[in-house]
């Protein structure tokens, strides 16, 4: 098995010991993505909408930089604060995935920063 950390351009420093993606052989692996900015500031305070838009855009580059995309997404794990934005968060990811959608599980939780309203992380096949 071959593998090698993805770390898109421009991408701002992790706050832990991680990538935020691995590629092993056609796997690619997307760590748990937050709302930050670069700085690892909470961006759209308040706006889980725009929170999962902002995520679901730093994985796509994640996957781009890997040769890969959101076509290729197998499994998704959803993790949120508060089930009141189950649907604002359902509804930009449907944006992502308008065809068949990714396999996937979704939690409530407490986040690693206060102010961060979701987290997912992905699991893509990269198409040979």
């Amino acid at each position: 098995m071959t593998s090698r950390a993805i770390i898109p351009p421009g991408s701002g420093v992790p706050l832990a010991p991680y990538s935020p993606g691995m590629q092993a052989d056609n796997v690619i692996y997307v760590s748990g993505t937050l709302p930050f900015d670069k700085d690892n500031n909470v961006v759209h305070l308040g706006d889980a909408a725009a929170q999962t838009r902002h995520v679901l855009e730093i994985i796509k580059g994640v996957l781009e930089a890997a040769g890969s995309g959101m076509a290729d997404v197998t499994f998704n794990h959803i993790f949120l604060t508060d089930w009141a934005n189950y649907g604002a968060i359902n509804a930009v990811y449907a944006e992502y995935f308008p065809g068949e959608k990714p396999a996937r599980y979704c939690v409530q939780v407490g986040l690693v920063k206060p102010g961060a309203l979701v987290e997912i992380a992905t699991i893509a096949h990269k198409r040979a």
